[in-house]
């Protein structure tokens, strides 16, 4: 760490492991991510259940997001798109004696525009493509300049883009598999001050960015028509950020960092209780302690620092109900533990314990197109920071997430472009 302070990052090379950590919760463009520091909010019809249920689900092409297995579900071509605007209050409080003064810094929470689509082709009978995208921006955390915890951020903005062509089968009526690559790009920028020699400098790390592959893969159980099964896994993506690390004592450094997204496996389930009536649920498990020691390094010194990252999980309840036969109305409620205990959280990721509560409705333009909209409010949790540099909670710590979607079920070559013959299925 002293090589580090030579550098003139000071107090900010303390927390650089876990500020970069702190974008694993942003550089999340995993188009079949979970929560814990992964984003929840796909712009998918899933949404409208707060993630409940979504890959044992299949009502259009989104699907392919959250469980490639269940493209099989689909009757035909199909294609989906959404988006979504983030929006809230992420407001520190710091305690009367925070080492760096007691401004809040405000409402620290930007605006974060989030967009996903899908394609599905029906190759035949028991065969699907699938093609997603799925890509997130925006200035992420953006608190005023001299707050209390400027020595760990002033500002963090991303861009990423994901991209995961995928296949499945019908195995058997009641067994399907399916899966791919995920290829996701990110650049990350991330602003805050250091102490040199009693002097506040800032410090620059820009254009951070990478590109790395993870693996998915599902299988969908439908022991009978009324209920499907998904499991759904994604494998661990080793992100190593490069940039430059701008500012301190006039030096411009190259910076390096290994990231690694965490490993999951997801398990959901839908049950068409009744003619009207769809039951949904959702249970899974992060890897994320395999992020609690990251390498980084800076001007060609190396150090391993301690993020204090956990493991996390996660379950959720939703429920679909169809008012008439073109209104679908969606709920759903979702919580994921806590990524980190209080000792080790940083401003870089005010993240506690998450609830998510989300209302929606579907409705059907034609016997093709759907058209959909969703509400989500995302309570972040009152996360508490014990640092030498700052120290207070965030009392007021919430996201509000509105979304629409629009599905075509059916499209101009339906029924056409496929091999094999045969009617579709629902199998």
């Amino acid at each position: 760490m002293r090589a580090l302070q030579g550098w003139g990052l000071g107090s900010a090379a303390c927390t650089l492991a876990v500020g970069l950590g702190a974008s694993a919760a942003l550089l999340v463009a995993d188009a079949a991510s979970a929560g814990g520091l992964y984003v929840n909010e796909f712009s998918t019809t899933a949404q409208a259940n707060a993630g409940a249920g979504r890959g044992a689900w299949a009502p259009d092409a989104s699907v392919a997001l959250h469980n490639p297995a269940a493209m099989t579900r689909l009757d035909d071509h199909g294609f989906a798109a959404g988006f979504s605007a983030a929006v809230g209050r992420i407001q520190f409080d710091p305690t009367a004696d925070s080492p760096s003064g007691n401004s809040s810094g405000g409402n620290q929470a930007g605006f974060a525009p989030l967009a996903g689509s899908s394609y599905v082709h029906r190759i035949s009978d028991r065969l699907r493509f699938g093609l997603s995208f799925y890509s997130l921006s925006g200035s992420i955390l953006d608190p005023d300049d001299s707050w209390a915890g400027r020595f760990q951020l002033r500002e963090i903005s991303l861009l990423t883009i994901s991209v995961s062509p995928t296949l499945a089968v019908r195995l058997t009526d009641w067994l399907s598999v399916g899966g791919g690559p995920l290829v996701t790009y990110g650049v990350l920028d991330w602003n805050l001050k250091a102490d040199v020699l009693g002097d506040e400098r800032n410090i620059r790390l820009d254009h951070l960015n990478d590109v790395q592959a993870a693996g998915r893969v599902g299988l969908l159980l439908h022991p009978t028509e009324d209920l499907s099964v998904s499991v759904y896994y994604n494998s661990e993506t080793d992100f190593e950020l490069s940039g430059n690390a701008e500012g301190a004592i006039g030096l411009n450094p190259n910076l390096d960092s290994e990231l690694p997204l965490a490993q999951f496996i997801e398990v959901g389930v839908a049950w068409q209780a009744t003619e009207k009536l769809a039951l949904l649920g959702t249970f899974d498990w992060e890897d994320w302690s395999e992020a609690g020691e990251l390498a980084i390094t800076i001007g060609g010194t190396s150090v391993d620092a301690a993020t204090g990252f956990e493991d996390t999980y996660k379950i959720g309840v939703g429920a679909n109900y169809r008012i008439r036969p073109d209104w679908l109305l969606q709920t759903g409620v979702m919580y994921d533990s806590s990524p980190l205990r209080n000792r080790d959280r940083t401003v870089a990721l005010p993240l506690d314990e998450q609830w998510r509560f989300a209302l929606g409705a579907q409705h059907d333009l034609s016997e093709a197109t759907t058209v959909g909209f969703s509400l989500v409010y995302v309570n972040l949790g009152q996360a508490e920071v014990r640092k030498d540099t700052v120290r207070g909670d965030y009392k007021r710590n919430h996201l509000f997430v509105l979304g629409g979607t629009l599905a075509f079920k059916r499209l101009p070559w339906s029924g056409k472009l496929t091999f094999g013959g045969g009617a579709p299925s629902n199998g």
